[in-house]
C-alpha cells in the first residue's frame, strides 16, 4: 500500500489524529527522499491497559505509510522513574511487555515482521551512551530536567536524582535509535522540547516529534496503570469489562473528558473505519457511523444514550481483547504475568507480615489465605419454614457436625441436583440469622447478572472430599482467620477480585482457585462473578 502513496498522503497518515507535531517540515523533506524512521518507547512499569491501543493504532498508521518503526522497551527508564519497576523485576517486565504488546498488535492486524523491537539496557549501558549521559548532564540545568519530566516522571516530595536523569536519556535515545521522529503522548512534550534544545549541543540532529492526545480514563481523568478505577486491563475478563464500563464516567450529552467516546475516536475509527451503535428499535434501532464527528454530534444532542454507547464499545473492546486473553491462557504466560507483577499481599507475606488474632495477618493484609473456603457435600435440602424463596442445606465440611446454610440456590438448581453434590463453602464468616434460622456458612457460586440472572455452584476437582481446603495459587501456606471481622470487610475486599475466566476456571486476580487435586471450575458461566 505504501508504495502507491504520495509523500503528502503518507504525511496525512502519519499525522492523522495527532494533537501536535513538532518539525513537520523536516518530515516532509525526509518523505521526498525516503521512508521516515519512527520510534515509540514505553517504560516497562505497570501492566499495559486499553489506552495502549491508541499508540498501537498509530503504529498501524505509520506502517501503512511505509515508516520504519522501532518499539523500545525502556526498562532502565522504568527503574529511574522513582523505581516504579524494581531492579530484580526489570527482565521479567520486559518479557511481559514484549508478549502483551505483540499480542495487541496482532489483535489489530499489524504484521510484526515490519517492526523492530529493542530493549533499553541493550544499548543504554554501553560506554558511548554512558559518556553522552555525562556530557548531557554537564549542560542540562536541574530546573530544565525537573520541568521536562514534570508530567511523566512520578512527582514526590523528596525526588530522587534518577528522576532528573530520565528526560535526558529519552532525548539521547533518539540519536542511538537513529530515528527521524519520536512518537509519544502529549504529556511528553516537555521532554521532546528538551531533546530539541540539547541534542544539537552534543552535535546530534534535532528530530521531529509526533504527539497523541491523552485519552481520558474511565473516571474522566488520565488513564493510569496505578489507578485501578481509571482503566481496563488487557487481561480483564468480559465480566470485568462490563462492570468497569458500567461505572465509567459517560454523562449524557457531555463530550468532554469522556473516556468511552475517546476510545471510539482514537482506537475504533482508525482501525475499523466505522462504529455501530446497537439499540432497541423503539429507541431508533441500530445505526452505523463512518465519521466520528457525526457520532460525537449525536451524543452531544443526546440522540445516543450513554448505555447504548457503552454496550457498543464493550462489544468492540472484547473483540480486541479476546485474542490477547486467549494467548495469555498458556501456563507459561500466566506464570510470567504473576512473577512480573507479584501481588502486594504476596510481597508482604514474603517480608514476614505480622500475624493477626486468627493467624492470617494484619487487618490491612488482604491475602486470600485469610478466607477459609472448603469443599463441602450437601447432605440434605429442606424448604425454609418462614420464607418461600429460601432453603436450608445441611453441608458436611469435614467437621464433627454438618453446618446449616441458608440460601436461595434452589431457584437456579433443583433440589434433586443439589442432593449429595460437592460444593464450595466459605466457613469463617460470622453466623447470620436469616428469617429466624442461623446460617453458619456461605455457599459460593458463580453468577452472571442480567435478565434472567444465572447462577451455578462452583465445582471442586474430581475426587475431592468434604473438608478439603481451597486456596489461591501462590498462597498455599497462609492460615485462615478463625473468624473474619465483619467490620474490616475482609471477605468483601477479597471477593471483589474473584471471577470466572473465559475457560470457566475460578480465579482471584488471575491466580487459580485450587485444592490439592486441581482447579475449581464452573460449568458454563464464562466471565462471571463469584459470590
Amino acid at each position: 500500500m505504501a508504495d502507491q502513496l504520495s509523500p503528502d498522503e503518507k504525511l496525512q497518515l502519519i499525522t492523522r489524529n495527532l494533537q501536535e507535531v513538532l518539525g513537520e517540515e523536516k518530515l516532509k523533506q525526509v518523505l521526498q527522499e525516503r521512508e521516515v524512521k519512527v520510534y515509540w518507547g514505553t517504560a516497562t512499569t505497570g501492566k499495559p491497559h486499553i489506552a495502549y491501543f491508541v499508540p498501537m493504532s498509530k503504529i498501524a498508521d505509520f506502517l501503512k505509510a511505509g515508516c520504519e518503526v522501532t518499539i523500545l522497551f525502556a526498562d532502565l527508564h522504568a527503574f529511574l522513574d522513582n523505581m516504579k519497576a524494581p531492579w530484580e523485576l526489570l527482565e521479567l517486565r520486559v518479557k511481559y511487555y514484549e508478549q502483551v504488546i505483540k499480542a495487541m498488535l496482532e489483535s489489530i492486524g499489524v504484521p510484526l515482521d515490519k517492526l523492530k523491537f529493542v530493549k533499553g539496557t541493550d544499548f543504554q549501558l554501553s560506554r558511548e551512551y554512558t559518556l553522552d549521559v555525562y556530557r548531557l548532564s554537564s549542560m542540562v540545568t536541574e530546573h530544565d530536567a525537573k520541568k521536562a519530566g514534570a508530567e511523566v516522571v512520578k512527582q514526590v516530595d523528596h525526588p530522587l536524582l534518577s528522576g532528573l536523569l530520565y528526560p535526558g536519556l529519552q532525548a539521547l535515545d533518539e540519536e542511538y535509535l537513529k530515528c527521524d521522529a519520536q512518537f509519544g503522548g502529549v504529556d511528553q512534550r516537555k521532554i521532546f522540547t528538551l531533546a530539541e534544545k540539547y541534542l544539537p549541543s552534543l552535535g546530534y540532529a534535532k528530530r521531529s516529534h509526533l504527539m497523541n492526545p491523552m485519552v481520558p480514563g474511565l473516571t474522566g481523568a488520565k488513564m493510569s496503570s496505578s489507578e485501578e478505577e481509571s482503566k481496563i486491563d488487557l487481561l480483564d475478563s468480559a465480566g470485568d469489562v462490563k462492570k468497569k464500563l458500567k461505572r465509567a464516567f459517560c454523562e449524557p450529552g457531555n463530550i468532554e473528558n469522556n473516556g468511552v467516546l475517546s476510545f471510539v475516536q482514537y482506537v475504533v475509527f482508525p482501525l475499523r473505519g466505522e462504529f455501530s451503535i446497537k439499540r432497541d428499535p423503539k429507541w431508533g434501532g441500530d445505526k452505523t457511523y463512518t465519521v466520528f464527528e457525526e457520532l460525537e454530534k449525536d451524543f452531544a444532542a443526546e440522540s445516543v444514550h450513554p448505555g447504548d454507547l457503552k454496550a457498543s464499545v464493550e462489544a468492540s473492546l472484547n473483540q480486541l481483547l479476546d485474542p490477547i486473553r486467549k494467548k495469555f491462557e498458556s501456563p507459561e504466560l500466566r506464570k510470567l504475568s504473576n512473577t512480573a507483577y507479584p501481588s502486594k499481599t504476596k510481597a508482604a507475606a514474603g517480608k514476614g507480615a505480622k500475624a493477626g488474632p486468627g493467624g492470617g495477618g494484619d487487618d490491612d493484609d488482604l491475602s486470600p489465605s485469610r478466607v477459609d473456603i472448603r469443599v463441602g457435600r450437601i447432605i440434605s435440602v429442606e424448604k425454609h419454614p418462614d420464607a418461600d424463596s429460601l432453603y436450608l442445606e445441611k453441608i458436611d465440611v469435614g467437621e464433627a457436625e454438618p453446618r446449616t446454610v441458608v440460601s436461595g440456590l434452589v431457584a437456579f438448581v433443583s433440589q434433586e441436583e443439589l442432593q449429595d453434590r460437592l460444593v464450595l463453602v466459605l466457613c469463617n464468616l460470622k453466623p447470620q440469622k436469616m428469617r429466624g434460622i442461623e446460617s453458619q456458612a456461605m455457599l459460593l457460586c458463580a453468577s452472571i447478572e442480567g435478565e434472567p440472572r444465572r447462577v451455578e455452584p462452583l465445582d471442586p476437582p474430581e475426587g475431592s472430599s468434604p473438608g478439603d481446603r481451597v486456596f489461591v495459587e501462590g498462597y498455599e501456606t497462609g492460615k485462615p482467620d478463625e473468624r473474619l471481622n465483619p467490620k474490616k470487610k475482609v471477605w468483601e475486599k477479597v471477593q471483589a477480585d474473584l471471577k470466572i475466566s473465559e475457560e470457566c476456571v475460578a480465579q482471584w486476580k488471575d491466580n487459580q482457585l485450587m485444592t490439592k487435586l486441581g482447579q475449581i471450575t464452573c460449568k458454563t458461566l464464562k466471565g462471571g462473578n463469584i459470590s
